[in-house]
């Protein structure tokens, strides 16, 4: 059995995220103001089917998606490309292969005690952010 990645979770440390931006080709206006911001995630399981909503006082992002299934991503309000997306288990990491203009690109999702892990990756630069879960 996966493991049960529902609740709400709220950002603790967000590190090297303006790199991770930077390598994304986000303008420095909305790095700025991004990097100060606190997210929080609000994720939906049933089984293998996933909604995952990043939201912040300043943009909100959701996603919805079933493990091994490829969907075509539109990441408006983040550097705003359209990407192939499959995001499939590693043991009890969601991982998340994109495949479009920038190589290596994705993300990785784990949980230890009460704490959300997701690890963003892209061209070799990679930030990782704390989430931790809200009663």
């Amino acid at each position: 059995m996966p493991v049960d990645f529902n609740g709400k979770w709220v950002m603790e440390s967000n590190d090297n995220f303006e790199d991770f931006m930077k390598v994304l080709n986000i303008d420095i206006a909305t790095r700025k103001i991004a990097i100060h911001l606190s997210q929080t995630k609000v994720i939906i399981q049933d089984g293998d089917k996933f909604v995952i909503k990043t939201l912040s006082i300043f943009r909100n992002y959701e996603m919805s998606f079933t493990i091994g299934e490829e969907i075509e991503e539109y990441t408006k309000g983040l550097d705003n490309r359209v990407v192939k997306t499959l995001i499939t288990w590693e043991g009890d990491k969601l991982v998340c292969a994109q495949r479009g203009e920038k190589a290596n690109r994705g993300w990785k999702h784990w949980i230890e005690g009460d704490k959300l892990h997701l690890e963003l990756f892209c061209e070799g630069v990679v930030c990782h952010q704390v989430f931790k879960k809200q009663a």
